[in-house]
């Protein structure tokens, strides 16, 4: 008899708490994982700007980092091949290891590439200076839109067990269920345009930051993205006079 009541008290805990879930919005909600494809292609695509990079603005051994990004990409596809919903420490830690790496080494080569601008010593022709700042530029729009993606609300998993209430990020969706359907909730690529936006403009635009670790990291972003744009495009210019 005890352990009849036990399962129904068990049956009717549950439904109250799939209740108190179905009247969150539903951006606080469980999801079923997003897609690992736009993810793992971004990656790729940092990547392989970072190798398009002449040899003096990368760190030396060339090969050395990128070798080390694609290990941990492939590690984490294997790991969740094609939705990103399995919780563990050890690929989170991969997952922010993986975007510390390519930010340090885009850094590294916009604080030479700045360097080298300032001392005169990126040559006379601004197609290749044009092109090395570009994939700077773009390299810094990828991994920024992969650290908002990792850290807002806990990153994928933590979104993915509607844990956390509280956004790092206010999207305009989420202000109104007018806006969009509803079954609307921010993926990668959305944190992909908040950055892209962010880098473009040197501030928010539609998309606000709410925590301290958001506006830090998007005045980082800012930053970096006008330093490398003013002295790309006041070098060019020179040159092209």
């Amino acid at each position: 008899m005890r352990g009849r009541l036990g399962h129904l008290e068990e049956l009717g805990s549950a439904e109250v708490e799939h209740a108190e879930d179905r009247l969150k919005p539903v951006w606080q909600q469980a999801t079923e994982g997003e897609h690992r494809l736009p993810v793992a292609a971004a990656v790729a695509v940092a990547i392989a700007l970072q190798l398009a990079l002449p040899n003096r603005l990368s760190m030396h051994p060339v090969l050395l980092l990128p070798v080390l990004e694609s290990a941990l990409l492939v590690g984490l596809i294997a790991a969740n091949p094609k939705r990103i919903n399995r919780e563990s420490k050890a690929l989170r830690s991969a997952s922010l290891a993986l975007i510390a790496i390519i930010s340090f080494d885009n850094i590294w080569s916009a604080g030479h590439l700045i360097r080298r601008l300032i001392d005169n010593q990126m040559g006379s022709t601004a197609g290749p200076l044009l092109a090395s700042g570009a994939s700077i530029y773009i390299t810094n729009v990828i991994v920024f839109g992969l650290w908002y993606w990792e850290l807002d609300r806990g990153g994928p998993v933590g979104r993915l067990m509607g844990r956390n209430p509280y956004p790092d990020f206010l999207f305009s969706q989420m202000t109104n269920e007018n806006l969009a359907p509803p079954d609307w909730r921010p993926t990668f690529v959305d944190y992909l345009y908040t950055s892209f936006t962010n880098a473009m403009a040197f501030s928010p635009t539609d998309v606000l930051p709410l925590t301290r670790w958001a506006k830090t990291l998007m005045a980082i972003q800012a930053g970096v993205a006008l330093g490398t744009v003013a002295l790309v495009v006041a070098r060019a210019v020179n040159i092209l006079k």
